[in-house]
C-alpha cells in the first residue's frame, strides 16, 4: 500500500486537458466520459431511451426491427441527444429550444439506420457531417433549418477529427456494452433480456454526451479557421535603402574596404 501511494506521489497531478481546438479523439473519449461521472444521475436517464428501445427489439422481427430503429430511434434517441446537449453546455435550454432541437435531430437520424443496414461506416460519415446541427441548435438557439446549415459547417471545418471522434466513441461504448452484457448474462432468455437493458442504460449515455462534446471542438476549430490572421510586413525587418533620414550610411550593412594601394 506505501508503495503504491509512493508511486501516485511520484506521478504527480494529471496534465491539464488541451482546450477544444487542440483536442484529440482519445481526449475527446476521455472527457465525455469525465462529464458522465460528474453528472452520473443526472445522465443515467439519458440511457432510458437505447435501453427501452434494444429490449423492444428482442419481441419484434427483422424487418421490424428496422422500423423501430428508423421510427423510435429517430423519436427517442433524438431527444435523448437534445437533453445531453443541454448538459453538456451546463445549462437547462427553454422548452421551445429543446423542441428545435428535437425536431433537428429527427430529421438528421432518419437516413442513419438505413445507412447502417449497408455498413456502420456510412452512418457515421453523415452523422459526422450533419449531427452536430442538433447541438448547435441548443446552445446558438437556432431554427430546424439554421441548425442543419450550422451543423453542416461546422462538421466540414476538420471532418477528419469529427469522424474520428465518433467512430471512437461508437467502438468504446460497443465494446463495453457487450463486455458488460456477457458479465450479466446468466444463461436464460429473460436474463438476457435484462442484461441487453442493463447494459444499455448504463453505458449509452456517453455516446449521447460525446457527440455533445464535439460540437465544442468543432466550433473552437471554426473560430480558429475563419478569424483573421496576421498580415505579413512587406519590409519586414530589411533597411529602408531610400531613408535619407535614418542614421548611418545608406550602406551601412557593407563593410569599408581598403582602397588599392593600402590608402583609406
Amino acid at each position: 500500500m506505501a508503495r503504491k501511494g509512493r508511486a501516485a506521489r511520484e506521478s504527480g497531478p494529471l496534465p491539464p486537458p488541451l482546450p477544444p481546438e487542440r483536442r484529440t479523439v482519445g481526449q475527446l473519449v476521455a472527457e465525455s466520459i469525465r462529464l458522465y461521472a460528474r453528472n452520473f444521475w443526472a445522465t443515467l436517464g439519458l440511457g432510458l431511451g437505447p435501453a427501452g428501445l434494444a429490449l423492444a427489439g428482442t419481441f419484434v422481427g427483422r424487418t421490424d426491427q428496422v422500423l423501430l430503429t428508423v421510427a423510435g430511434g429517430a423519436i427517442v434517441l433524438g431527444a435523448c441527444y437534445a437533453l445531453a446537449c443541454g448538459i453538456a453546455a451546463g445549462q437547462r435550454p427553454p422548452r421551445e429550444v429543446l423542441l428545435s432541437a428535437w425536431g433537428t435531430a429527427v430529421i438528421v437520424w432518419i437516413p442513419a439506420p438505413l445507412l447502417a443496414i449497408v455498413f456502420v461506416l456510412p452512418a457515421l460519415a453523415w452523422l459526422a457531417l450533419v449531427g452536430l446541427a442538433v447541438p448547435a441548435a441548443v446552445a446558438e438557439r437556432l431554427s430546424i433549418r439554421q441548425a442543419i446549415s450550422r451543423g453542416i459547417q461546422l462538421g466540414r471545418t476538420d471532418y477528419i477529427h469529427a469522424f474520428g471522434s465518433l467512430a471512437a466513441l461508437t467502438i468504446v461504448v460497443f465494446l463495453t456494452q457487450s463486455v458488460l452484457y456477457f458479465l450479466l448474462r446468466t444463461g436464460s432468455e429473460q436474463a438476457a433480456r435484462v442484461s441487453l437493458f442493463l447494459a444499455n442504460l448504463v453505458i449509452s449515455p456517453v455516446l449521447f454526451l460525446g457527440a455533445a462534446l464535439l460540437y465544442e471542438d468543432q466550433a473552437a476549430r471554426f473560430r480558429v479557421q475563419s478569424g483573421p490572421r496576421p498580415e505579413r510586413s512587406r519590409d519586414a525587418d530589411l533597411p529602408d535603402a531610400l531613408d535619407p533620414d535614418r542614421p548611418g550610411s545608406s550602406h551601412a550593412s557593407v563593410e569599408s574596404r581598403p582602397a588599392a594601394g593600402g590608402q583609406p
